[in-house]
């Protein structure tokens, strides 16, 4: 991973307007109030017997764990935000707006930074839609509280 270039595209995210509309981008998606960058993408698992997938996602939480470490140097200790009663709340029918309602599908938490002076959230997380699919490492910066 690339600490410098995942830095930079988080504070590219941190000065880019929101869009009024959702919408695919060069580095994710964005909708309104809302960015979510892959700033690490593995590979797939289709042929795996789970070992490599484990290591995997050992190191992108390492990974995520030491971007955290050099974001934490601007804005302090990140929050730990759990994403599981998130994702309980929306099967059960409840309006959590976006991000927060499609990352509870795939991101099990977050590591949350309120930037004041950007008026935003900026967050971390480790994606995986399913086993055989592979591991993102996303960068979020929202202006939507977390619910």
């Amino acid at each position: 991973m690339d600490i410098a270039k995942c830095l930079a595209l988080i504070d590219l995210l941190c000065a880019r307007e929101f869009p009024a509309a959702y919408g695919r981008t060069e580095h994710g998606e964005s909708g309104p109030g809302y960015h979510i960058a892959a700033l690490q993408t593995s590979e797939e698992f289709w042929e795996d017997d789970g070992s490599e997938r484990s290591e995997t996602e050992a190191q992108y939480e390492a990974d995520r764990d030491g971007l955290a470490e050099r974001l934490g140097e601007r804005w302090g200790r990140p929050q730990q935000f759990s994403l599981y009663s998130v994702l309980g709340r929306t099967m059960e029918g409840e309006d959590i707006p976006e991000p927060w309602a499609e990352l509870s599908s795939h991101v099990p938490n977050v590591q949350l930074w309120r930037v004041p002076e950007a008026g935003r959230w900026v967050g971390l997380g480790v994606s995986q839609w399913d086993k055989e699919l592979p591991f993102q490492l996303l960068g979020i910066v929202t202006e939507t509280d977390p619910p």
